[in-house]
Formats: structure tokens, sequence, C-alpha cells
């Protein structure tokens, strides 16, 4: 056994790297800054209830203006945010107004409220704003929309009682209660699902986010919201990247698959398979994949040989279409351990493709767990190799460039276990920390999973609303 701390990964900006997101943006520019065919104009459509759109519209002049960082002596992870301007940062201004919103009436919004059944209610509102966000799409310049919901009618979503919690918007929560209904029904999921086509990616806020210090346990400080929210526009509206990874010029061009399983909204159908391919800047496409089978000593999903070939086959396909070659080498990340016939069925397409190296990477939480004797826990990037195939690795831990540990738990490292390898385990492993960084949700560095089974997951979660005869965005900006 061995133990390393790997080297934070750098990022790519216009002008320069940085490990930090939020510094490299603020003090270098974003990467696509200067990307003639880049949008400094995004343009915000809006819909809500009065109340919340007028919420919304303090919130973003606020983020145009600026929002000075949270007082704290760990002033690199509470860093201000310096405004969503055209001379730095961003280097792109918000454009929003009246001829860009749509209110839905504040009745109507309360009638779902009586609404008996929680199945009903969800249906009720995604109609009223689906209704609104479809004019928009089709009769507005907009290149996203925002959605503002107010709280007691999320709660009302998302709970089968009048009394409710306090959830968050997010790609994390809201599946309260599942297990009551035969079919599923998730507010957030079903809205962007049912609004795919329209070509529109949506971004849904709470309207207690938009009110400045609200104090409300659990929230993040205002700057913090502002750097995430004006990120995640910026990617949704743009369509291009505020940052991408350092690209070594030594190794050769990489695609990398993320593999993930989804259960059906009747929790009937074993599950679907589905891919995010990555290529070297971070750029993806959606592909969704075939019913699969369970195995029946630890009931985790797998591919049988063609299944996994054809899946494969059309990941590199559009590969191809995007970038008019093939890669010289392919990285397959999976949330559970590779079966022979899924080995053969990948191997399959990548010989016929001509690619000459390949490496299958299953990642999953580790039982193992490393003590420091500092008053932190491990640090983020430390390695502990336990063979040439298998290793432990902390992406969530103490980090130098914050002087603390960001996190409110114990954090729990990774296992790495590689099935077919052309490159070394550590090599890998620095991949994944590196792609732990490629989510642009989140200005935060320190992600848990790889973009690549982040973004498998979260398609999965929207994937499953989206009909069979019904083809799929590509973007994972629609699925964020």
């Amino acid at each position: 056994m061995q133990i390393k701390i790997l080297d934070e990964p750098k990022l790519e900006f216009a002008n320069g790297t940085h490990i930090c997101p939020k510094a490299g943006i603020e003090t270098l520019g974003v990467y696509d800054m200067n990307d003639k065919f880049r949008q400094s104009e995004l343009r915000l459509g809006i819909v809500g209830r009065g109340e919340g759109v007028d919420l919304l519209d303090l919130w973003i002049a606020k983020c145009q203006e600026g929002i000075e960082g949270k007082e704290s002596k760990y002033s690199n992870l509470f860093r201000g945010f310096g405004g969503f301007t055209q001379h730095h940062g961003f280097y792109a201004k918000f454009l929003s107004g009246p001829t860009l919103t749509r209110t839905i009436q504040k009745s109507e919004l309360n009638k779902t409220l009586r609404v008996e059944s929680r199945e009903r209610r969800v249906q009720v509102c995604v109609d009223l704003y689906f209704d609104q966000i479809r004019f928009l799409a089709e009769h507005r310049p907009v290149d996203v929309i925002v959605c503002v919901i107010p709280n007691d009618i999320f709660e009302s979503l998302t709970k089968e009682g009048a009394k409710a919690a306090n959830p968050e918007v997010s790609d994390e929560e809201e599946d309260v209660d599942a297990a009551k209904s035969t079919l599923e029904h998730n507010f957030r999921r079903l809205l962007k699902a049912k609004t795919m086509h329209l070509g529109k990616p949506l971004q849904l806020v709470l309207e207690k986010s938009l009110s400045l210090d609200t104090g409300n346990k659990g929230q993040q400080d205002d700057a913090t919201r502002a750097w995430n929210f004006c990120t995640a526009l910026y990617y949704k509206g743009n369509k291009t990247i505020p940052w991408r990874l350092v690209e070594e010029a030594h190794k050769p061009k990489t695609c990398y698959v993320g593999i993930g399983f989804y259960k059906s909204r009747d929790n009937e159908t074993v599950s679907t398979s589905l891919a995010q391919v990555f290529d070297e800047f971070g750029h993806g496409v959606i592909l969704r994949g075939s019913p699969v089978q369970l195995d029946k000593r630890d009931r985790r999903p797998y591919m049988n040989e063609a299944q996994a070939f054809e899946l494969l086959m059309n990941a590199l396909n559009e590969y191809d279409h995007a970038l008019m070659q093939m890669p010289a080498r392919l990285v397959i990340h999976k949330s559970s351990n590779f079966r022979e016939e899924e080995i053969r069925g990948f191997t399959k397409a990548i010989e016929s493709k001509g690619i000459r190296m390949k490496d299958f990477v299953t990642i999953m939480e580790s039982r193992i767990r490393l003590y420091s004797y500092e008053q932190y826990p491990p640090v983020r990037g430390t390695l502990l190799s336990l063979s040439e195939s298998k290793a432990i690795l902390y992406t969530k831990g103490a980090v130098n460039f914050y002087r603390t540990y960001p996190g409110m738990y114990v954090p729990s490292p990774l296992e790495i276990r590689a099935f077919e390898q052309d490159s070394s385990l550590e090599d890998l492993c620095e991949e994944v920390l590196g792609l732990t960084k490629m989510n642009w949700n989140n200005t935060q560095f320190d992600g848990r999973y790889p973009i690549t089974l982040e973004c498998s997951r979260k398609v999965g979660e929207i994937m499953k609303y989206v009909e069979a005869n019904e083809k799929p965005q590509v973007s994972y900006s629609f699925y964020m």
C-alpha cells in the first residue's frame, strides 16, 4: 500500500490557469471570452407570480452590481461576487424585462393548494408553468428561462400533508413521498422533461432563495449563491463553457463516457442505461440506452454484450459527428463493476472504431476510511493505492486553498477500480479528481463524483419522464 496526495488539478480560463473557478473567472475571465461567436448578452425569460418576478428582478440587478463576500477568515471559500458585467469576469450581461416575462396569476397558483392529491397538484402546476414557458420559447428571443417558484407552492408539491418542511429547489432533493405513489411525480423533473422539446434550458429558483440576507438555516451566503446562479445561467444560456481542464499536450486525445442506470417512473422497469460523452473541452452528449437486466446476486443492473456494443457505438458516432474524428483513447466510468459481457461489447465497439487505448473504471463509495492527526480530515486528493488496479481516493476533504474542510460531515472516499487499463491507476485517479471540477452548476471545486457519473445520475432523473418516442436533448444544460 502507498499513500500520496495528488496535486489539485488546474483549470484554464481566458488569460491563464487557476485551481479555483471563482478566482479564475474573476481575475482571468471566462474561458470562452475570446470566442467571437460567444454571446455577451444573455436574454432571460422569466416565469412566476408577480411577487416572485419582482424578487428575481431585484436579485438579477444585485448580481450585476456585485455582492460582498461573507465576513470570514476563510476568504477563498467565501469569495465576494464581483458582478455579472461586460467589463470583467464573465464579460457578459443579462437582458430581461416585461416583454420577456410571463406572469402566472396568484389565484391560479393558489388553486393548486386546494387540490387534495399531491400527484394532481404537481400536474396542475406543471401545466401552469408549461403554458407560459411555451409562449416565451415560441414567441420571444430568449436564451434561458428562469422559473420562480413560490415557497408554499413548492412545499405543497413535495409533501403529501398540508404542513411541509423547507426544501430548496435542487437536483439532489424533491423526490419526496415517491414510495407512496404507484407513479413518481416530481415537479422539477416533470417540468424539465415536458419543456425539453421547446429547446430552451430552464433554471428553477425558490422565491425565498432570492431574498438577500435571509438568514435561513443551511442557506448559502449571498455571494456564493450569486456565483452559482450566474455561472449556471451563463453555461445554459451561452452554450459555451466558463472554464475547462488544462489540456496536457503529451496525453492522447481522450473521450470520457459515463454510464449510469435509472428506474422508470412506475419503478417496474428494471432500469435503462445512458451515457454521457465528454471530449477534452468538457462538452457532452446525452444518449439513452435500452432496458437492462438486474444481477440475481446483488440486484445491480447490467448490460449484455449487444447492449454495451450498441450504446458505445452510438456514443462514438456522436463524438465523430461533433469532432469529425475518433479519439485516440477512451475512458469509461461506471458506478458498478464491469461484467465480462459488458467488457466484450465495449471492446468490440472500440476496436471497430480503431481506438488504440482504453480504460474501464468503476467508481463507487468506499468503506475504507483514513484518519488524520491534524484538525481536519484527510486532504482532498489523498490517494491510497491498494494494488495496480484498486485505490482509495478522497475527492472531498480538507482543501489547502480554502484553509479548511468545507463540508459538514466526515468525508468518505471513493473506491477506484480499473477493470481494463492502458493507463496507470494514478493517472486514472488524477483524471477523476479533475473531472470533479467540471460541474458548471457549482463553483466550489471539491465535487464528490466526476462529472461523467454526476451527469449520468442527473440525466437519469429527467430521462425517466421523457416519452420513449420523444428524442431527448443532447446537451447537459437541459438536465442540470
